[in-house]
């Protein structure tokens, strides 16, 4: 499913869907779901994952400054702390909008 519309407002993501739902995704949730391999880790030939240790997260990794387009299939975010790798699929962030 692609979003029609996706606008910071305050401290959520605003996103519309073409089947008509809106998502709010707070964006330290956002953040802290970071698809990323630095975040997420990395996943070798035979499964197993390998991360680097978690970094602390401060106020500046839940500012968002901007979010680019990445093709027709993704967001990436740009955060105040100078984290940008993360590439959000569309199903991936519907999931994101969706967890608890």
């Amino acid at each position: 499913m692609r979003p029609l519309d996706i606008q910071p407002i305050g401290n959520e993501l605003a996103i519309k869907w073409e089947d008509g739902t809106e998502s709010f995704i707070s964006l330290e949730k956002l953040r802290r779901h970071c698809p990323c391999a630095g975040c997420k880790g990395e996943m070798d030939v035979m499964g197993n994952v390998y991360k680097a240790p978690d970094q602390p997260l401060n106020a500046r990794a839940f500012q968002l400054l901007r979010i680019a387009n990445v093709g027709s299939y993704a967001i990436q975010p740009v955060w105040a702390d100078g984290h940008a790798t993360g590439l959000y699929t569309f199903d991936y962030l519907r999931k994101v909008s969706q967890a608890d």
